[in-house]
């Protein structure tokens, strides 16, 4: 089996350099793969499924084109786009993930997670992501009008980029307390995740056992995946010209 995991494009119409790396990934990388995970914050900004435009319709048909191939694909929420739904993985022939969710590679059981509840250490940010993912906040979010729901999303991005200009550096990086104890409570050796734009692989030791924690990079300046196989894993960067 070959597995790829990708995280943090943040999709939007400003950054068509990104979207067009993306494709390309989706016509060479992902086709060697048998399963491609896109661990959260795929869009800049996602408002829900109703919203139809451009880069949406683009996106859904290279997924579902990569999907009839037999690639399997999976989508997990991240913290911007957390609103994506059913209508979307129907249409993009990918399955929604929980997070944190285990899978088996190798023989050994991996979680996988976006990575931002490992963030414990800004405790602006997890307050907010309470209220944000609380079944009844969804439920309103999910009944607003889109025009409600894209004034708020504004108001949140503008929010975030201060807030996240304003906090040092340490404080939006993982606990890792928290780290190992979330690896602790799943049973597993591996976790992969995005979210913090730092990627690497960390070796660990946790209760005197090696453990590793896998950081997938976000797509900015370049773009970054984790290819797994029976070899192994390697985290990789690649130009988005």
């Amino acid at each position: 089996m070959r597995y790829l995991f990708i995280s943090d494009l943040h999709l939007q119409p400003e950054r068509p350099d990104i979207t067009r790396a993306f494709l390309h990934c989706l016509d060479t990388r992902a086709r060697e793969a048998d399963e491609l995970y896109i661990l959260g914050d795929f869009f800049e900004v996602w408002l829900g499924d109703d919203e139809q435009s451009p880069l949406a319709n683009e996106v859904i048909n290279a997924l579902a084109k990569l999907s009839g191939t037999g690639t399997r694909i999976y989508v997990m929420h991240g913290n911007r786009d957390f609103l994506l739904g059913r209508r979307f993985c129907r249409a993009a022939g990918c399955t929604l993930l929980p997070d944190p969710h285990i899978v088996q590679i190798n023989g050994e059981q991996v979680l996988l997670m976006h990575g931002d509840s490992l963030c414990t250490d800004d405790l602006a940010y997890m307050k907010m992501r309470r209220l944000l993912r609380n079944p009844v906040s969804l439920f309103v979010l999910r009944n607003l009008s889109l025009a409600q729901r894209r004034k708020i999303g504004r108001k949140l991005r503008n929010e975030s980029r201060e807030q996240t200009r304003q906090k040092p550096s340490d404080i939006t990086d993982v606990n890792l307390g928290q780290v190992a104890e979330t690896m602790r409570r799943h049973g597993v050796r591996t976790l992969i995740h995005g979210h913090t734009h730092r990627p690497a692989i960390h070796q660990l030791v946790i209760d005197g056992k090696p453990a590793q924690r896998i950081v997938l990079g976000d797509w900015d300046t370049a773009g970054w995946c984790l290819k797994v196989d029976e070899n192994g894993y390697r985290l990789e960067s690649f130009p988005l010209t």
